[in-house]
């Protein structure tokens, strides 16, 4: 059995990468699929984003994995063969969560979304879905741009 990680947050480009999974020609009993939120750590987060909304800030996540994995089993997935993973720490940054969780795992494949950028928000706030394809060599790594 196939096995992939599929990184995700609350977004369009997100809701994209699932549908392109969803859409794509395998079978899907032969695949394994975790669904992952990673959190990055976020200094004085309390104070900018305001307590509430961190609290209610996992509860929320778990309904985008929760809603990407109907997705997939309405699209014919097993629904005994998706997991759904809401990272428990906070890592500096997500491209480090995503290594880090891919590392403790077995998976043949990493799907990640890109939002479109211009070339300066690169530049200053970096690429996830760059970072991933190269400290991944050797494993395919999947970047979904939205449509």
């Amino acid at each position: 059995m196939n096995s992939i990680l599929v990184a995700l947050k609350d977004s369009m480009s997100s809701r994209s990468a699932v549908d392109y999974i969803a859409g794509l020609p395998f079978c899907p009993d032969d695949v394994h699929v975790t669904l992952l939120h990673v959190f990055r750590q976020m200094p004085a987060s309390k104070e900018f984003m305001g307590e509430a909304f961190t609290k209610e800030e996992p509860a929320r996540l778990l309904a985008v994995l929760q809603s990407a994995k109907d997705k997939l089993v309405e699209n014919g997935f097993n629904p005994d063969n998706i997991d759904i993973e809401l990272g428990t720490e906070s890592y500096p940054t997500i491209s480090d969560g995503i290594i880090s969780y891919f590392r403790k795992g077995n998976f043949d494949m990493v799907v990640i979304a890109r939002k479109n950028k211009s070339k300066a928000e690169e530049f200053v706030l970096g690429d996830v879905s760059i970072k991933l394809v190269r400290a991944l060599a050797g494993t395919a790594v999947l970047v979904v741009k939205p449509m």
